[in-house]
């Protein structure tokens, strides 16, 4: 039996599928007679097969294979001349003359002919005809959708996606036949048109089956031909908004009033699609949303399980979705987590654990059910079980969950390991006191068997234990010593060493690591050996009582067979004899500004050769302290994004808080990207030039218009010492016009303090240059020590002229035309930088240094929440929350805590000044939330602008 197998797997895939060259030798078999069917098929699955798995025929060659294939027409075995269909469609865009074959396909299409050959011919006739060929065969296809037969009617309406790309004015025409395959009652149709007149001298054309009376009625359409058909609507209408709201109401039986009708559509696929076109009509269109929910939660009610999931992840993934429209959603889910069935078990959870991102609260209730989920029998489910309870848990299920995770590790792969572990990591940095719980977890995965990303993401877990929960770390620097006795990775040994050596001296007894690391000298790789160098070094310089051993132990290192392992010894013995030099290189707490540093730079070598030299000292620096709240922020932000459902989401959260990190600046590396960007945009302007620095831009584009009008406009606001640059960036999204002179009038300014110096116009928006920038430019009246602020309307003044469609030409003449946009608002925020701190200190610092303050209380009468005071106070003073006080964890009593810095508060200096609030709320139902707000600052301008904003 064993060789019967073993002779199975010889004659397999590899034997029979061969080389491309053999394939088209055999392809002669093409041109015998007579013809041996079965012969003919096993060179086209061949044929098939090459194509399939990427094999590429020349042109002359699918051309053979092409005209050899429309000779087997004449063959009457039904299994051959499918095949040959499916061969005609993948060889159709390789080979030439392909439309040389349209009468052969056409005669398989006729009404007589057997119901198996013409949903294939419908199929390879979309793919052989030309695109201006398609206005001939309009009648052919619109019978063939209203078919009686399922399977010509889904043939027809898939082949008309298509046809669609090429021919889309066409296609636009057959919507009342999309319409009528769509719904359930009897509609005409029959079995097509004939096809006499279209020119393909085909004979016996122009036959239609009728029966008395006109076409036979057919019964109501199939699930597969109302989920094709209604795909076909919605590409036909996909560009008119309206009607795509209202093909939504009339298939959902909205439009004729709620309960009074039925829905139209019966089958659960379409009904599925059709959820998800009611769900981006409320994306889109706010003034629609109420409707659209109201639909969802109907469809949530429908008795196929498909389309309740359906209904319940599109709300659930809708945006600015409430806790209360959450309920009906999360119940429906919540008994999907116990049905029998493994799917919807999946589909549930997943669903569950990707909210629970944005609302843990919300998914909590479902916390028992998916604890039963822990021990399924499918590893995915239980996966998603583990990582959305480690989202939502409280505290005290924490060493609950861990227990059931330890036994659940060993049982799945590392891929899902990596999640499981990320989720970990996120958890031990929202309940730091369970530290000893969850690195007692780590340090026993850490010693299990596993790939590269796994011991990864376990070391990098630690990594952030060591950094942002002080309590843990010399337990977890013990375990990351235990680790590289016996690690086969080099990355992550370097990467220990670094810690260790960065961590290690400042420990009680650091010289127990010496031995750790000395080791690796020994016994490890050349990358290992240089790590291990410079780790040792540090404890030297932080450590004077070190600094002998520390010495003897680089001088053995001299000796080493490595350059780059002997360099560094030698680099480093010279940092322990000068002390200068090392404080310098090592213990330096603070470091640059990497973007500022950037930009700086930019700007003095676009300046020319100059005499003078690079003014390092303008350059901002960041201390280690604030990078180390920065990266916590960045840390916390995208440990909340691990991935549930992609492999590559267990980087996530690595690469963004090294990427903050790396950038040591005190907001995002979105935000300090994209000021770098602004100023180098604005330096090169000459107009600009002579303002100086850039002190503030806005954080992201202000929209002054939908983005599905003719011109979208949106704006940014760039502060200037004594100026302040308005940049508006517009789109022209209409191709049979061109605009000229295109300028931005802005109104109000006066008011607002300001003075209007000049406007930098766009010249041209057309078709391929659609999108410019439009500078206004203002001077502050009062000065650097004024903050402008008020509401600036603004107008889009252009001149139009339009496109020849046919020829693509401009006319000469234009007309003058105004576009009225939104106004733009300057406020507090426009002036702020956010920055992290350490709150309790700089405000003590402040309070005893006599610097400026200011406290004042309001009465918040409209505001429904603590959380949305904060959600209020942070973006309106334009400030960074800190320690993540943005999130009341009491419902009645709570203490929000900002950081900034006002800038261009010294008159032509690129100064930056503290300021600090501190904003003490108290919540009752009856008179909404009382604020007392308590700004500390390092000027008097600077407190009376955080106190203007309210």
């Amino acid at each position: 039996m064993s060789l019967s197998k073993k002779n199975e797997e010889a004659g397999g895939v590899g034997s029979f599928y061969q080389d491309k060259a053999s394939v088209v030798q055999e392809a002669r078999a093409f041109n015998e007679t007579p013809v041996s069917p079965r012969k003919c098929r096993i060179v086209l699955t061949k044929v098939l097969y090459l194509l399939y798995t990427g094999e590429t025929f020349g042109r002359q060659e699918a051309t053979t294979l092409f005209f050899g294939c429309t000779k087997l027409f004449q063959n009457k075995d039904s299994a051959l001349r499918q095949m040959v269909y499916l061969a005609i469609k993948e060889l159709c865009p390789l080979a030439d003359d392909v439309i040389m074959v349209t009468a052969s396909i056409m005669k398989d299409m006729q009404p007589n002919v057997e119901v198996i050959y013409r949903p294939n011919a419908i199929r390879a006739l979309s793919r052989v005809v030309d695109p201006s060929m398609v206005q001939g065969l309009e009648r052919f296809f619109k019978s063939a959708i209203v078919d009686r037969n399922t399977s010509i009617s889904s043939a027809a309406l898939v082949s008309s996606y298509h046809l669609q790309v090429g021919a889309r004015d066409v296609v636009r025409r057959w919507g009342n036949e999309a319409q009528e395959a769509i719904s359930p009652k009897s509609s005409s149709g029959g079995g097509g048109g004939g096809f006499g007149g279209f020119g393909f001298g085909l004979g016996g054309g122009g036959q239609q089956q009728q029966s008395q009376g006109g076409f036979q009625s057919i019964p109501s359409s199939s699930n597969i031909v109302q989920y094709h058909a209604l795909g076909l609507l919605y590409l036909i209408r996909s560009s008119d908004r309206m009607a795509v709201t209202k093909l939504v109401q009339q298939l959902s039986g909205a439009a004729s009033g709620r309960g009074t009708s039925a829905p139209v559509l019966r089958s659960p696929m379409a009904l599925c699609m059709l959820v998800r076109y009611a769900a981006k009509v409320a994306e889109e269109d706010p003034n629609l949303r109420g409707v659209m929910m109201e639909l969802l939660e109907n469809w949530l009610r429908h008795k196929s399980d498909m389309v309740n999931y359906e209904a319940a992840r599109a709300i659930c993934e809708m945006r600015g979705v409430t806790t209360a429209e959450l309920a009906r959603p999360i119940a429906v889910l919540q008994l999907f987590l116990s049905s029998s069935k493994a799917t919807l078990k999946f589909a549930a959870i997943r669903t569950l654990a990707k909210l629970a991102q944005s609302q843990p609260a919300a998914v909590s209730n479902c916390n028992v059910d998916m604890e039963n989920l822990i021990t399924d029998p499918n590893r995915s489910v239980a996966t998603y079980a583990i990582t959305t309870l480690l989202k939502t848990g409280t505290e005290a299920s924490v060493d609950r969950l861990m227990k059931q995770i330890s036994t659940f590790m060993s049982e799945i792969s590392d891929e899902f390991k990596v999640i499981v572990v990320d989720a970990i990591r996120s958890l031990t940095l929202k309940f730091p006191t369970k530290q000893v719980t969850m690195l007692a977890f780590l340090s026993g995965v850490l010693r299990d068997e596993g790939g590269y990303e796994f011991k990864k993401a376990v070391v990098e877990a630690i990594f952030d234990m060591i950094r942002f929960i002080g309590d843990c770390k010399e337990a977890a620097l013990a375990h990351l010593c235990e680790f590289i006795e016996d690690c086969e990775f080099t990355k992550l040994s370097v990467r220990v060493l670094h810690v260790l050596g960065s961590e290690g001296p400042k420990m009680l007894t650091p010289q127990k690591y010496i031995r750790y690391i000395y080791n690796r000298v020994i016994l490890e790789n050349a990358i290992v050996r240089a790590a291990a160098v410079n780790a040792l070094a540090k404890f030297g310089v932080n450590d004077k009582a070190l600094a002998g051993r520390i010495e003897v132990l680089l001088t053995r290192c001299l000796d080493d067979v490595d350059d780059e392992v002997r360099d560094r010894a030698a680099l480093n013995l010279k940092l322990l004899s000068n002390t200068t030099l090392a404080d310098r290189l090592i213990k330096d707490e603070s470091s640059f500004k990497l973007n500022d540093l950037e930009t700086q730079l930019q700007n003095y070598l676009t300046a020319g050769p100059s005499s003078a030299a690079f003014d390092v000292s303008s350059v901002a620096r960041i201390s280690r302290e604030e990078a180390q709240q920065e990266a916590l922020r960045a840390k916390t932000a995208a440990a909340s994004q691990v991935a549930m459902a992609s492999e590559g989401s267990s980087k996530v959260a690595s690469t963004s808080a090294a990427g903050a990190h790396a950038n040591g600046g005190g907001v995002s590396s979105s935000f300090a990207d994209a000021q770098s960007a602004y100023a180098s945009d604005l330096s090169s302007i000459s107009q600009l030039s002579s303002y100086g620095p850039l002190l503030k831009s806005s954080s992201k584009p202000v929209e002054l218009t939908e983005r599905e009008t003719e011109y979208v406009v949106t704006a940014v606001k760039h502060v200037y010492a004594e100026h302040i640059v308005l940049q508006f960036n517009v789109t022209n999204t209409l191709s049979e016009a061109v605009l000229e002179d295109v300028a931005v009038v802005v109104g109000g300014a006066e008011d607002a303090g300001l003075t209007e110096d000049f406007i930098l116009p766009v010249g041209l928006l057309n078709q391929d240059s659609p999108t410019g920038k439009v500078y206004v430019s203002f001077t502050r009246n009062g000065g650097a020590n004024e903050f402008p602020q008020g509401s600036l309307t603004a107008t889009l003044r252009f001149t139009t002229k339009e496109v020849d469609p046919s020829s693509g030409e401009v006319e000469e003449e234009g007309f003058e035309d105004s576009y009225e946009i939104e106004a733009l608002d300057l406020g507090v925020s426009d002036y702020v930088q956010p920055r992290f701190c350490d709150f309790e200190r700089e405000w003590g610092e402040l309070g005893s240094s006599g610097a400026a303050s200011a406290t004042e209380t309001y009465s918040l009468t409209a505001v429904a929440s603590l959380k949305d005071a904060c959600d209020l106070l942070i973006p309106l003073l334009g400030l960074e929350a800190l320690g993540g006080t943005d999130s009341p964890t009491s419902s009645s009593v709570h203490t929000l805590t900002l950081a900034g810095s006002v800038v261009g508060v010294n008159a032509g200096k690129a100064a930056q000044q503290k300021v600090l609030t501190r904003a003490r709320m108290t919540y009752s139902s009856a008179e909404g939330v009382g604020l007392e707000l308590a700004v500390r600052a390092q000027s008097e301008e600077a407190v009376g602008l955080m106190m203007s904003a309210i």
